[in-house]
């Protein structure tokens, strides 16, 4: 399993990504009638890709305002102690969370960057309450509401051609 480092990837594996970043429901054999490769060997590229954590899940994209989740924000969240511990179970609770749907540990002014889905602003206000007013180590939170989700990328840009 990768640790974190980049992982060698050949034009096989740029273009079987490329391809499964589009829709994870392409077929090996689709996949492998577009990139030259027999479907089995697209098989084994694909265990290896997951084995080595380059493919970290396989999931369905669901349209949050088709569920309820009507507002999405962007927040900056500055902690009164960064000490390792109050980090890690800052964390924790951010990756528990089911309304925080991204969480960014950043340098500059703020410490964390949320990206988080509520039903309106009332549903927001209450998250707000559990997640920051009752939490001693928020100093302050600074929140964005989107108006408009103009580009929401999911798939990583890949080099197709070997380097």
């Amino acid at each position: 399993m990768s640790n974190g480092q980049a992982v060698q990837l050949d034009s096989f594996d740029r273009n079987i990504l490329a391809i499964i970043q589009e829709s994870n429901r392409a077929t090996s054999d689709y996949i492998a009638e577009q990139v030259g490769l027999s479907p089995a060997a697209v098989q084994r590229r694909m265990k290896r890709l997951r084995e080595n954590n380059v493919i970290k899940a396989d999931v369905a994209v669901v349209n949050p305002k088709a569920v309820g989740l009507g507002v999405t924000l962007i927040l900056q969240v500055t902690l009164e102690r960064e000490r390792l511990d109050l980090l890690d179970t800052f964390k924790k609770e951010m990756k528990n969370n089911p309304s925080v749907q991204q969480c960014y540990y950043v340098t500059g002014s703020a410490d964390f960057i949320l990206i988080v889905t509520a039903r309106d602003m009332d549903d927001y206000e209450r998250f707000t309450r559990d997640v920051f007013f009752d939490n001693l180590n928020v100093r302050n939170f600074q929140t964005n509401v989107v108006m408009d989700s103009v580009k929401t990328g999911l798939s990583v840009p890949l080099l197709l051609t070997d380097e």
